[in-house]
């Protein structure tokens, strides 16, 4: 039988179906504004430099492992030790190495191919438990490296490969590192950001390691995508010639783009160590361009940003907090157990956040407490 019309029977519909229609609604607005992931896009950018400039992030990495093996002989293979990068990380691991007991000795290949051949047979020949490979290209460093495989060696990295995290199917079982996808989009995004979204880039990388190139490339990728940015040079420069070739490139740039030229881009401070000094020589306005660096946060960097010279901001590794993870990454293997798999988030230092967070020695520190926490895991 049907039922007559009631006006209540309309009301109490609408009470039932109102709040899922709102739901609804609420949840299709949510997907929208989050299908929006353009990283080019104004207020995208200004969300990422923001969350990258935030203060003493609270401490996300691992709080539980193996207890330190002590007594182990490790060798530390570093690219380049004038690279002001891999030597916070090698002084890191030194300084992390003494809490847990393990006696490393240090190889230096001077950013050269010789130079890696050599230091990488001197390691070998030490028989070590374990290798931590500091800068060095692991897929160059590949015929290297299997040498140590063959034997059983466990191998850490820092910056030796474009992706971050725990690795397979070769003989490094971890690259420590900050997302270079995410250092890079950080980096590009505050030029833009800067500038009002009106950026002359010229952009360095070197071509000698896949890493730097990745982050050159999203750089670009965010400047080209840039309404009203301009993309004005490419240039691959090896980090191990800057001291000779940046000079020079520097007044050419200035003289094929004038004031056009209002942004840097590098993929590691010390291209800016001898750029910085030549437009000081040739009185070029410190108003005119902005350095920002993809890496790695020196403690030149850190002088200039707090002088208002030319830099602006560099998305500083925490140097330090690296090298003690690689100890604990090692110690991991060593235990038979698998790596954290730990990526540390991307960190801005601008003039604004420097003297915070170890801004005040000169780099980038986190105030997090994780030497206590390794210190707790490895007992």
């Amino acid at each position: 039988m049907d039922h007559p019309y009631r006006p209540q029977d309309f009301f109490r519909i609408c009470r039932t179906l109102v709040p899922a229609i709102v739901c609804l609604f609420f949840i299709s607005a949510v997907f929208a504004y989050g299908s929006d992931t353009d990283p080019s896009s104004s207020g995208a950018m200004a969300q990422m430099v923001a969350a990258a400039a935030r203060i003493s992030p609270p401490w996300d990495g691992p709080v539980s492992g193996p207890p330190g093996m002590k007594g182990k002989r490790i060798a530390m293979v570093c690219e380049d030790l004038r690279n002001g990068g891999i030597l916070g990380v090698a002084q890191g691991v030194q300084k992390a190495a003494e809490v847990i007991q393990w006696d490393v000795k240090v190889f230096d290949a001077g950013g050269t191919g010789q130079g890696r051949d050599k230091v990488m047979a001197d390691a070998l020949d030490m028989n070590p438990d374990g290798l931590i490979l500091v800068g060095a290209d692991a897929g160059v460093m590949k015929p290297l490296l299997l040498p140590f495989a063959r034997q059983g060696i466990p191998v850490i990295g820092w910056h030796v490969g474009p992706l971050a995290g725990a690795l397979t199917g070769g003989p490094v079982s971890m690259n420590i590192s900050t997302d270079p996808l995410e250092v890079a989009r950080v980096t590009a995004a505050a030029a833009v950001v800067n500038s009002g979204g009106r950026a002359g880039v010229v952009i360095f990388t070197d071509s000698n390691f896949n890493i730097a190139m990745t982050k050159a490339e999203a750089m670009a990728e965010i400047i080209r995508k840039s309404p009203g940015s301009t993309l004005l040079e490419f240039l691959d420069i090896p980090i191990s010639q800057c001291a000779e070739r940046m000079p020079k490139v520097t007044r050419e740039l200035l003289e094929r783009h004038g004031e056009n030229w209002t942004c840097a881009l590098a993929i590691n401070d010390i291209y800016f160590d001898y750029a910085v000094p030549e437009l000081i020589k040739l009185s070029q306005s410190t108003k005119h361009i902005r350095f920002l660096s993809a890496g790695d946060g020196s403690p030149s960097a850190f002088m200039r940003i707090q002088a208002g010279i030319c830099q602006i901001g560099t998305v500083a590794e925490p140097l330090s907090l690296h090298g003690w993870q690689a100890v604990d990454e090692l110690n991991r293997l060593l235990a038979r157990q698998p790596v954290s798999g730990y990526i540390a988030p991307v960190h801005l230092v601008t003039q604004d956040n420097v003297k915070h967070d170890g801004g005040p020695l000169l780099k980038y520190d986190p105030d997090n407490g994780y030497r206590d926490i390794y210190r707790r895991i490895w007992k």
